[in-house]
């Protein structure tokens, strides 16, 4: 007689745990009844009939998974290997059951051909410095090959783009050449624009006769200053003019 009670409360057991079932809110339970599908129920707690309705649990929260390097060579003959991150999210768990036997592995597979595909169609320079547009076109593609499962892909991402060693060495050496370059330019249009004050600076200086003077007084000033200095001081070019005049005016008034 104990023998049955421990039976029946065994198969009482398994009876509720096949029956009732409890799916959290992150969660759907995607219900077969004799293999038909009843579609998803949940979340909360509900009933199944034993033997009769079968359920397969599917998250709705977003995974996150990364893209395996994938070497690409790129439309200028460049190999690279790039990695990315893809987020998506179940949006309609019956579909991503019933229309793929896989729905994570089927997602990373295509994320792994789009994206050896995309960058096979672009130059070096263009997957190094256009990453935002690059990611939009990815996830548009990727979003709409797995619409038809139920997936919603939000986000990719290029996590890091690998050169060869050969091409590091010359994209440094042409950095290089063009800091060389900007820094001859800048040199080049100050020496220029201080030619242009030179220039300004002595037409005013011509126009004032005596301004010259004035700065060769301050400049000697400044010499002085230092110790065991010599100062010469230039004779006015129009103090000659008027010494050669002097004799004229003698001859006039005898």
């Amino acid at each position: 007689m104990f023998v049955w009670i421990i039976i029946g409360i065994f198969v009482a057991i398994t009876i509720i745990t096949n029956t009732v079932k409890i799916v959290p809110e992150y969660e759907r339970g995607v219900v077969f009844r004799l293999g038909r599908l009843m579609g998803p129920r949940g979340p909360g707690l509900f009933f199944l009939i034993p033997g009769v309705e079968k359920m397969v649990k599917v998250s709705l929260r977003t995974v996150t998974f990364d893209v395996t390097p994938q070497e690409v060579m790129t439309k200028d003959n460049v190999p690279i290997k790039v990695n990315a991150v893809v987020w998506f999210r179940v949006m309609d768990p019956s579909r991503s059951i019933v229309e793929v036997e896989n729905y994570r592995l089927s997602t990373m597979q295509i994320a792994q051909t789009t994206l050896r595909g995309v960058l096979g169609q672009m130059e070096l320079d263009e997957i190094l410095s256009e990453r935002d547009k690059i990611n939009h076109k990815l996830q548009q593609i990727i979003d709409e090959q797995t619409d038809p499962w139920g997936i919603k892909v939000s986000i990719v991402e290029i996590k890091e783009v690998e050169l060869p060693d050969t091409m590091k060495r010359a994209m440094a050496r042409q950095a290089e050449v063009e800091r060389e370059r900007r820094a001859k330019v800048i040199n080049a249009e100050g020496e220029y624009q201080a030619s242009e004050k030179l220039v300004a600076a002595a037409k005013r200086l011509s126009e004032v006769p005596i301004a010259i003077q004035l700065r060769y007084l301050q400049t000697a000033s400044e010499i002085a200053t230092e110790k065991n200095s010599t100062l010469v001081f230039p004779i006015p070019l129009e103090l000659f003019s008027f010494l050669k005049q002097m004799p004229e005016r003698k001859t006039e008034q005898t």
